[in-house]
Parts: C-alpha cells; sequence; structure tokens
C-alpha cells in the first residue's frame, strides 16, 4: 500500500490505527500520515513503527507525544497549530482513538473553539471481538476495564446486571480469572466469550459460560491483551417457589454455598442472590 499526499483542512484527525496485523490499516489513514502537518501520537514510538512499515516519511514535521498523563501541557501547544491553520493527525497507540484511549479532552477542546475535527475510522477491537464472541450484536454496552479492587468491581458489575445488551470489557491477562468469577458471582452463568491477541498470530476465542471460562483461564492462564464479551440477562422469570423448592433440595444434600451455586446455574441467576436466598432458608429450617 503506498499513501499519496493530499491537500488536508486544517483542523484535527482522530485516525484509527491496527489492533494487531499492520496491514489493517485504511488507505485514508495512509493518506493522513503522509499529508498532516503536524502529527500527535499516545506513543509516538508505536506510530513512528507503523508509518516505517507503511514508507511514510516523517521528514521535518513535528510529532508529539500526547496522552492522559501529559495532556493538560501538550494540549495548548496542538491548539496553537490549528490557530495557524494546520492539519493535525492524532493516533492512540492501538485501535481507535476515544475508544479506552486517550482523546476526550482532546475533542472536546477543539470543538469548543471552533476548529474542524473529524476521523479516520477503521479497528477497534470491541467490534472486532463482537463479530466473533458468537452472541448478539443488536444491542452492546461497551463498559471498559473494570475497577482493580474486588468490591468496585462487583459493584460496576452489579450496575450492569439488569442492561438488555450484550456487555464488552477489556481486560488484562493477571486479573481475568478474578473477573470472569466475579462476573458469574454477580450476573449468573451467562454465556460468553474470551477473545483475546485480536488479529495476531495467537488470536484465540475461548466460548462458554462464565463459569466454564473461570475453569478454562485456571487450566490455560491466557496471555496479551484481552476482550470479554458477555450475554445480556435471560428474558424469563424465574418463579419463587420453584426457586425456594429446587433450594430446600439442594440444601438438604449440600452446603449453603454448593446448594445456592447449583441452583443459580440452573436458574441462570446470579449466585449472590441466590446465595442469600439459601441463606434465610437454612435459618428459618434451623430456627423450626
Amino acid at each position: 500500500m503506498n499513501a499519496k499526499t493530499v491537500k488536508l483542512d486544517g483542523g484535527l484527525y482522530f485516525v484509527a490505527t491496527p489492533i494487531g496485523t499492520a496491514r489493517d490499516i485504511t488507505l485514508r489513514a495512509l493518506d493522513i500520515f503522509a499529508s498532516a502537518d503536524v502529527l500527535a501520537a499516545e506513543d509516538t514510538r508505536s506510530l513512528r513503527r507503523l508509518m516505517d512499515i507503511h514508507g511514510i516519511a516523517l521528514g521535518d514535521r513535528p510529532l508529539l507525544s500526547y496522552h492522559d498523563h501529559n495532556g493538560a501541557r501538550v494540549r495548548p501547544k496542538l491548539m496553537q497549530y490549528l490557530a495557524e491553520g494546520r492539519s493535525i493527525a492524532y493516533a492512540s497507540e492501538a485501535g481507535t482513538p476515544l475508544i479506552a484511549d486517550p482523546g476526550y479532552d482532546l475533542s472536546k477542546e477543539v470543538a469548543e473553539q471552533g476548529y474542524l475535527v473529524t476521523s479516520a475510522p477503521g479497528p477497534t477491537a470491541v467490534a472486532t471481538a463482537l463479530t466473533l464472541a458468537g452472541l448478539p450484536t443488536d444491542k452492546f454496552l461497551f463498559a471498559g476495564f473494570l475497577p482493580n479492587s474486588k468490591a468496585a468491581r462487583i459493584s460496576a458489575i452489579e450496575a450492569l446486571r439488569d442492561v438488555p445488551a450484550t456487555l464488552v470489557f477489556y481486560e488484562s491477562p493477571k486479573r481475568i480469572g478474578a473477573m470472569l468469577a466475579d462476573c458469574a458471582a454477580t450476573l449468573g452463568d451467562r454465556r460468553a466469550a474470551m477473545c483475546r491477541e485480536l488479529t495476531k498470530k495467537f488470536e484465540e476465542i475461548r466460548r462458554g459460560t462464565l463459569n466454564e471460562l473461570c475453569l478454562s483461564v485456571k487450566d490455560a492462564p491466557p496471555k496479551g491483551e484481552i476482550v470479554v464479551v458477555i450475554d445480556r440477562a435471560g428474558q424469563s422469570v424465574v418463579n419463587v417457589s420453584d426457586l425456594e423448592a429446587d433450594l430446600r433440595d439442594a440444601l438438604g444434600r449440600m452446603s449453603v454455598r454448593d446448594a445456592s451455586e447449583m441452583v443459580a446455574g440452573a436458574h441462570g441467576m446470579a449466585r449472590r442472590k441466590v446465595y442469600q436466598m439459601a441463606l434465610g432458608l437454612d435459618r428459618a429450617d434451623e430456627d423450626g
């Protein structure tokens, strides 16, 4: 692919870059990188490497680092370039700027000042994972990264429990086991997919229920960048009497924890909710 020099209007151009395979770049993205007066990037080394792969010379054009930690300091310089009528191409390290990547504050300020803000769309791990997960895509909610602490993570998951849409998260290999376990406990044993290293050599999609994926990551811990896709809540209404009957039967054979886990999985309910009900039934039987 050969980029061509085109005339760009002054303004800010958000440019999506490949999430893995370098050839996923669009022709328009290459043209913008070749033609912009100023280049800015979350990681300037990644952008230089991508431009080298596609034979685009930086020349004497400015290349600025712009990310969450230096944004307040660098934005005035970028705004000055815009005031001079220059065109700026901005790329995050991989994927589409602003999608769990820097760029929001820059986009907001540039638009408020009346300058052109436009986008050269392209790869994003969210859309790629949705096409591969085997789950409904008519409605989805991208929730980014969940909090690090267990309590905050569970609280965030609980807030999404009744959302009538497929849920999409980013996650790290170090936290994926705890994240899947907390999702299973809070959302119930829903269908899900764990997508890692998308478009790269070791791309892998694991599909199953949340509990099955929990066991999978214990047996074979994943590496690389991960996207987790989780099905929406089931539409069926669980009869409370049937639920209590199943719990009483299970409590007669196993512990409260095991009984609530088994019944929750059978009914597609959150284990925490069923566990609380099981505790109440167990105490009531003891008092009786």
